[in-house]
C-alpha cells in the first residue's frame, strides 16, 4: 500500500486530470448515471476529508487556533477583498438573474472542505484551514445574506434557507472530523484500527480522483444542456481564481506568513463553497432555474484551477521523484 501510495502521490496531477477526463466522459456518454453519482458526492467527499483530518495531529489543530496573524488574513481575504472582487467582476452578468443569483452564491462563499485536501497536497498548512473551518462556515452563514442585498436585492435573500449550510457543516466536517479523532485514539492499542488508519492515508490519492470523477460524472451534462448560456462565465470564473490566487499570496506576504500558511491562504481565497451552496441555489424560484448550473460550471473550473495550483506550488521534493 505505501508503494502505490508513494507512486501515485508523485503522479498525482496526471492522475487528476485523468479522473476529470474519465468524469466528462462518462457523464456525457451515460447522462443517466448522474443522480447515481450526484448522490455519491458527500458520501466520497466524507470519505476524503476522513483522510485528510486522519493525517492531522489533533494537537497541531490547538495551536492552529491560536495563530491569530492567519485568522485575520484568512478572514480579511475571504470576506473582505474577495466581496469586493466578486461585486466587480459580477457586474458582467448584472442583466441577468439567473447568471448573477449563482455567480453571488458561489463566489461569496470560501471553501471549508476539499480546499483543506487540494491545500495539502499543494505543501500547505492544512491544521491551520481546518482550525478556521467551523469560524468560515459560520461567518459566511451570516454574513451572505447581507453581501446578496448589498449586490442583488432583496429578492434574492428571501430565497435562501440555512439548512444546507448545517447540514453540509455536519456531514462533511463535524462527522469525519470525529471519526478521525477517534480512529487516532484507538490506532495507538488496537492493531485493526492501526491497519485502516494505515490504509486510509495510503488512499488519499485515489479518495481524490473519486471525488474529482464524481462531481464531474454527475453534473458535465447538464451543463453541456444550457453550454450557450454558461460559457461566457468561465472566463469569469478564471479571472476570479486569478485574482483571488494572487491577492491571497500578497496578504499572506504581507503577514509575514511561512509557505505552509501563504499556500493555505492563497487556496483559501481561490477555493469556494460550491457543493454546499448548489443545494441553496436548487432551492430558488424557477425564474432562477439556471442559478444552479452556474454553481456546477464553477465547480468544473474550479477543479482544473485547483490541480493547476496544485502542479505549481507542490512541494519540490515530490517534484523531484
Amino acid at each position: 500500500m505505501r508503494g502505490w501510495g508513494e507512486w501515485a502521490e508523485r503522479r498525482q496531477v496526471v492522475l487528476y486530470l485523468a479522473a476529470i477526463a474519465l468524469g466528462v466522459v462518462v457523464g456525457l456518454t451515460a447522462p443517466s448515471s448522474a443522480p447515481t453519482l450526484e448522490a455519491a458526492v458527500t458520501p466520497a467527499l466524507g470519505v476524503l476529508l476522513y483522510a485528510t483530518f486522519l493525517a492531522v495531529p489533533f494537537a497541531r489543530i490547538g495551536r492552529a487556533l491560536r495563530d491569530g496573524r492567519f485568522l485575520v488574513a484568512v478572514f480579511g481575504l475571504n470576506f473582505v477583498l474577495v466581496p469586493i472582487i466578486v461585486f466587480a467582476l459580477s457586474r458582467v452578468v448584472a442583466h441577468d438573474a439567473a447568471l448573477l443569483a449563482g455567480v453571488l452564491l458561489v463566489l461569496l462563499t470560501p471553501c471549508v472542505d476539499y480546499v483543506i485536501v487540494f491545500a495539502h497536497l499543494a505543501g500547505g498548512a492544512r491544521e491551520r484551514l481546518l482550525a478556521a473551518t467551523p469560524l468560515l462556515m459560520l461567518a459566511q452563514l451570516v454574513l451572505l445574506p447581507g453581501y446578496l442585498w448589498v449586490m442583488a436585492g432583496t429578492a434574492l435573500v428571501g430565497g435562501i434557507e440555512p439548512g444546507p449550510f448545517v447540514e453540509a457543516f455536519l456531514l462533511l466536517i463535524v462527522l469525519p472530523l470525529a471519526l478521525a479523532a477517534l480512529t487516532q485514539l484507538l490506532a495507538r492499542t488496537v492493531r485493526p484500527v492501526r491497519i485502516l488508519e494505515t490504509g486510509v492515508l495510503g488512499a488519499m490519492v485515489p479518495l481524490m480522483m473519486l471525488v474529482l470523477a464524481v462531481v464531474v460524472g454527475s453534473q458535465v451534462h447538464a451543463v453541456g444542456e444550457r453550454l450557450a448560456s454558461l460559457v461566457t462565465l468561465v472566463p469569469l470564473f478564471v479571472a476570479f481564481a486569478a485574482i483571488a490566487a494572487v491577492l491571497g499570496l500578497l496578504v499572506a506576504k504581507i503577514a509575514r506568513m511561512r509557505r505552509p500558511e501563504r499556500i493555505a491562504t492563497m487556496f483559501s481565497g481561490v477555493t469556494r463553497n460550491s457543493l454546499v451552496v448548489l443545494p441553496l441555489a436548487l432551492a430558488l424560484p424557477a425564474s432562477l432555474s439556471l442559478a444552479p448550473l452556474v454553481v456546477v460550471t464553477q465547480t468544473l473550473v474550479e477543479l482544473v484551477v485547483m490541480v493547476v495550483l496544485v502542479a505549481l506550488f507542490r512541494p519540490r521534493a515530490v517534484r523531484a521523484h
